[in-house]
């Protein structure tokens, strides 16, 4: 587990978050609330969240029947180590025609350069038209992915992903994907630790499964049919051993054609991947919170051998098994994470 910084003159990561006009209230809250959770081992905050406008402080209209009174205008955005975007309903010709209004381009010339920067829903029209996406991979609500594409053609657009992780960039799709987001760069800056540790106090899941394709509107099932819930929870006690897709089939006693189909339909991704995405996941928990060997890592998560767990991880995360301990063990930082596309919290496509 990483405990956050040890200098004395610790200073807690700067979260920005800016507030436009039409935002969405609940959007606007996710960061505050997911960052402003996590402490270190001395109980110190390791994020302080701000919200700014693009505007001297003052009123900012939501989406609803109120406003919020932010205290801080557009040059705080100068101050940031992550910048955050939520979606506004009246990005005006940002949404309309892809280009900046000229205040808004004013408040994002304060951004330095390095900065991470980060969206929610339909927050990614303002970094699009900064040109902060151009050449990259980026998401957003299914609903919109289309428009995006047409209006950004030097984006690539991916609408079925809960968020996409591009390093210093990275966008989600519509609404609570912003919460699969925020948890997602806590677990990269901190480990699964402390993100799952704010899942919980947060009361949601510390990852979701599967992608946005999961939530698009299609007939609604029928209610006598059977899911495939009960075979997930019996896989998940039995991670350590060899698990085949007949097996979990027969935990709902369907065919095994069957239980695959239904299975995609409910988590979005097939039964092989699911299981190596919740291998993965137990991993890196084992490597954060337990002292045993890489070998015994692999076994109890799974994987069979060493080798095997350093394939996986490898491929999810861009490190080793050991590279990552000594990240979220010795409290030295932040994983280098390159381009990723997730489904879910942790595991890209």
């Amino acid at each position: 587990m990483n405990l956050g910084p040890r200098d004395p003159e610790f200073r807690p990561h700067r979260v920005v978050v800016l507030a436009m006009d039409g935002v969405l209230p609940f959007e606007l809250g996710i960061p505050h609330r997911i960052f402003g959770r996590p402490k270190d081992a001395r109980g110190r905050h390791l994020y302080e969240v701000v919200t700014c406008s693009i505007r001297p402080p003052g009123p900012v209209q939501t989406d609803a029947d109120f406003a919020v009174q932010v205290e801080h205008g557009p040059e705080t955005l100068a101050t940031a180590d992550t910048v955050i975007v939520p979606a506004s309903y009246e990005l005006g010709p940002v949404f309309e025609q892809g280009v900046l209004t000229g205040e808004l381009a004013a408040a994002l010339a304060h951004i330095r350069p390095g900065t991470r920067l980060a969206s929610i829903c339909t927050g990614v029209y303002v970094l699009a038209a900064a040109g902060f996406l151009d050449g990259r991979p980026a998401t957003t609500h299914w609903a919109d992915s289309d428009r995006l594409q047409r209006l950004f053609p030097q984006i690539r657009v991916d609408p079925d992903v809960l968020f996409i992780d591009d390093g210093d960039v990275l966008t989600s799709a519509g609404v609570a994907a912003g919460i699969d987001l925020c948890l997602h760069m806590v677990r990269r800056d901190h480990g699964t630790a402390v993100a799952n540790d704010v899942a919980r106090r947060t009361v949601v899941p510390p990852h979701r499964d599967g992608g946005q394709a999961q939530y698009i509107h299609r007939p609604v099932p029928d209610l006598q049919q059977s899911t495939t819930t009960s075979a997930r929870a019996w896989a998940l006690g039995r991670l350590h051993e060899p698990i085949q897709l007949r097996d979990m089939a027969e935990q709902e006693a369907m065919s095994v054609r069957t239980f695959t189909r239904r299975f995609r339909e409910e988590v979005g991704v097939s039964p092989g991947q699911w299981l190596t995405q919740q291998r993965v996941e137990r991993a890196r928990h084992l490597l954060e919170s337990t002292d045993l060997s890489v070998d015994q890592v692999a076994h109890d998560a799974g994987f069979g051998t060493a080798q095997s767990m350093r394939q996986h991880l490898q491929a999810a995360l861009g490190v080793t098994p050991t590279a990552y301990r000594r990240t979220f063990r010795t409290g030295s930082g932040t994983l280098d994470h390159t381009s990723e596309h997730y489904d879910r919290v942790g595991t890209p496509r």
